[in-house]
């Protein structure tokens, strides 16, 4: 219960504030406020469970200085940042506002809001997109990984990182095949939003390689080594987040079309998925169930394929979550299996 303390504290207001705001705009809706944003934040918590683990991993390397600030800068960043400020300032971009100007039509005229939110959709998932499409190819393109989940699939997958450039290359054709599927008016803007997606991608986590593998002269020759590797560690981190979101932000104006209630309610999803990360971490979760990271894995090349695809049809935000829930369900039972044939070989001997 300690790890969730401050989660419950954020539902607590969030839903306290989602009343008075519901009351301001139209009185009598304070109660279907609440509700809506409950069910916001229940939905991010169901889509973003691989995302606690994938985030767990990277974690796991971090000191504790920096954990606690992936909880309190980091929240800030994914709630005003991510639920608020990013799909603002996409909005300016594609619809050449200022923005100013998109923030005032958000409060005033949601309808709008949500209209141009929508014509900006593929754009903001292909980015997210091809972020997580290398994320998922780099975790299995490696010949060193030794553990494989699914063994006739992962051990073929593995070596192909003896081809330069593999990951780089699948994200490439798999843009270029966007580029003539999605309506003409799109198609550029899918394209660069996804090289960049891509490129964010190749620069951060050739950062954060070359800050582990540097670490220890790092560390030997400045203190300031360890801060220098855990920022970007948790400038990944809040990558990756914001990847996993897109689709959420962009899902829950079907629920609701008030940019501040999806907001609480987004918040309050993430606040739970941080705890959760931290729970994952200091439990040392990942070190027990040992397909957990394999299933995590899975499910964000599926969540990549699916905005891959809602660039062209909706995909409903149900099957996202399923999908997800699924790999890591099948994950943890298969790690459960394994350790009790692991127990069972101890004990015969």
């Amino acid at each position: 219960m300690n790890y969730f303390t401050g989660s419950y504290i954020v539902t607590f207001v969030g839903l306290i504030s989602a009343f008075f705001w519901g009351e301001h705009v139209n009185q009598g809706s304070g109660w279907l406020c609440i509700f809506i944003a409950s069910i916001l934040g229940i939905l991010e918590v169901s889509l973003s469970f691989d995302n606690a683990v994938v985030n767990a991993m990277k974690l796991e390397k971090m000191t504790q200085v920096w954990r606690h600030r992936f909880l309190t800068w980091g929240i800030a960043i994914a709630v005003f940042g991510m639920r608020f400020l990013f799909p603002i300032l996409v909005v300016a971009i594609f619809a050449k506002l200022s923005m100013f100007e998109v923030t005032k039509i958000a409060f005033t005229n949601v309808d709008k809001y949500a209209y141009y939110l929508h014509q900006t959709h593929a754009p903001i998932v292909a980015f997210g997109g091809m972020f997580l499409m290398m994320l998922f190819l780099q975790y299995f393109f490696n010949h060193e990984k030794d553990v494989h989940w699914l063994r006739k699939i992962e051990e073929p997958l593995a070596h192909l990182d003896h081809v330069r450039g593999i990951e780089v290359i699948l994200s490439l054709i798999i843009l270029i095949t966007l580029h003539y599927v999605v309506p003409v008016e799109q198609a550029l803007s899918v394209v660069i939003s996804g090289v960049f997606g891509i490129l964010v991608y190749l620069l951060i986590d050739g950062l954060t390689h070359y800050l582990e593998r540097h670490e220890k002269i790092r560390l030997a020759q400045c203190a300031e080594g360890a801060k220098c590797t855990g920022f970007i560690s948790f400038i990944y981190l809040e990558l990756i987040d914001a990847s996993f979101s897109l689709d959420g932000v962009l899902g829950a104006f079907a629920l609701s079309k008030d940019i501040v209630i999806i907001t609480i309610g987004l918040a309050i999803g993430a606040m739970f998925v941080r705890s959760l990360t931290i729970m994952l971490v200091e439990k040392k979760t990942l070190a027990r169930f040992r397909y957990l990271e394999h299933g995590a894995h899975w499910a964000i090349g599926a969540l990549a394929v699916i905005m891959f695809i809602s660039t062209v049809k909706e995909v409903p935000e149900v099957i996202t979550g399923l999908i997800g829930f699924g790999f890591i369900a099948a994950a943890f039972i298969s790690s459960i299996r394994y350790n009790k044939k692991l127990e069972n070989r101890i004990a015969n001997k």
